[in-house]
């Protein structure tokens, strides 16, 4: 199967960085020259953009466009991208090179995929893993593909307590990563199936479905979570949402959207709701809603979250819990998989939960991002036309200025120290709001958030 465009385009800006091609500061086409070049959209641009950012090739300045990051260089003979470009796609870029702002430079970088280390419970965890390792040999052997039963039953258990999750060890399935999880579920689906995903959304996921091939559509969102107007005009089959805390956006939905999504998918058997619960565990305002899966009753949700935001971002366990209608294609399917997820650390991470100490550790996690949470909000609520939306639940929120743009928030942010991302990067297509920025909190210590806080407020209320 042929390869997306954006995939293409990004295989060749990466491998002319890599082989050194496209030298260190080098700007690159604009989204605009680069749909000119290769004959494609602007939201196919945007995407392969997206993509070599978020994994470090390239970077972007306010106003001013996207320059290579410095790379070491690898040899000649690599070949990492595996594509032959066509003469008339070759990259033209310029060689004026603007001094790319240095790690070294920023006091942090707000963004939405750190946690807080520094809660992390070391000692309890050592004391579980030496043990795990000196009094298991048996965990040498091959697991099962689908997780131990031991820590399917931990999850099952915790899942039924904390989230109203109703299933039995059988239906879950542990993996590393929640990228892995939803290439598994590919691999369930036809291969015509239509996936809907929330537009502003974690850009990541379309790329992931995507780069498998498949169609994905976005849809949009009103004050309730994803629209089911635009859900029912995009002919998905598949519908994947975050209805605890919305990526980027911060909704809630509430029960009643939850319903009409249910209902939406048990109007056809060929329908599922894929439920990312991403960051449920962390909550400010109230108890966490119940999941979307707890109320299905037609086996029509896909459910799906990670130990990877509450515990460290190293801990790559992820989970999911399948419905019975599709374990059978999962088993069939697994008949030669191996589990992704070291037997050690399934076994520690069982205990853990097992033990009470993953709760505790949660209560003392949720504090602390608390405590952070309320430092931001009360700070930038201070600068006079900033509104935050978004705050009740997870580990980020949105920013939005009547009076500064988007490009210029980032900017003058960027001046003062702080690296922070633009809404419209979440965005396939238009309807971006004006002048809002996404604010991440978890990775960044108390006292360097309270600095970081007030240096965006003499930054942000200057005329």
């Amino acid at each position: 199967m042929s390869k997306p465009l954006y995939m293409k385009i990004y295989d060749s800006i990466c491998a002319d960085i890599l082989s050194g091609q496209i030298s260190p500061d080098t700007r690159l086409p604009s989204k605009r020259e680069l749909c000119s070049l290769w004959g494609v959209s602007q939201s196919t641009a945007e995407t392969a953009y997206g993509i070599l950012m978020a994994e470090g090739y390239i970077y972007s300045l306010p106003k001013r466009g996207y320059f290579a990051c410095a790379l070491p260089q690898l040899p000649t003979h690599d070949t990492k991208s595996g594509v032959r470009r066509e003469p008339d796609t070759a990259i033209q870029v310029s060689h004026t090179q603007p001094a790319a702002p240095s790690a070294r430079q920023l006091l942090c970088r707000l963004s939405t995929n750190g946690a807080d280390t520094s809660v992390f419970p070391y000692s309890s965890w050592a004391k579980i893993t030496k043990d795990v390792v000196y009094n298991n040999p048996q965990l040498l052997q091959r697991g099962a593909p689908q997780g131990d039963i031991e820590l399917r039953q931990e999850i099952s258990a915790f899942l039924h307590n904390y989230r109203g999750v109703v299933c039995s060890p059988e239906q879950i399935v542990v993996g590393a990563g929640m990228d892995y999880l939803v290439d598994v579920i590919l691999r369930l689906l036809p291969g015509d199936t239509v996936f809907g995903i929330e537009n502003p959304g974690y850009q990541a996921t379309y790329a992931v479905i995507e780069s498998a091939g498949r169609k994905t559509v976005p849809v949009s969102l009103d004050a309730r979570g994803m629209s089911l107007d635009s859900l029912r005009q995009s002919g998905a089959q598949v519908a994947y949402v975050t209805p605890s805390h919305q990526f980027p956006l911060g909704i809630t939905m509430p029960v009643s959207r939850r319903m009409e999504l249910l209902k939406w998918a048990a109007e056809d058997p060929c329908r599922y709701i894929i439920e990312d619960d991403y960051d449920s565990e962390f909550r400010y305002a109230y108890r966490p809603v119940r999941a979307m899966q707890g109320m299905d009753e037609q086996g029509k949700v896909i459910y799906i979250g990670t130990f990877s935001r509450s515990l460290a971002p190293s801990i790559r366990i992820a989970y999911m819990v399948l419905p019975e209608s599709l374990l059978s294609a999962y088993h069939q399917a697994s008949r030669y998989m191996s589990s992704t997820v070291s037997r050690f650390e399934q076994h520690t991470l069982r205990r853990f939960i097992g033990d009470g100490l993953y709760s505790r550790h949660l209560r003392r996690a949720g504090n602390l991002y608390r405590q952070k949470q309320s430092l931001l909000r009360s700070m930038l609520g201070e600068i006079e036309g900033l509104q935050v939306q978004g705050d009740e639940a997870g580990l980020h929120f949105i920013a939005r200025s009547d009076r500064l743009s988007e490009s210029e928030l980032c900017a003058r942010a960027e001046s003062a120290g702080i690296g922070i991302t633009g809404l419209s990067r979440c965005y396939r297509g238009e309807g971006c709001p004006e002048g809002t920025v996404i604010i991440g909190f978890a990775g960044v210590g108390l006292d360097t958030l309270k600095e970081a806080a007030e240096r965006l407020k003499s930054a942000w209320q200057q005329d």
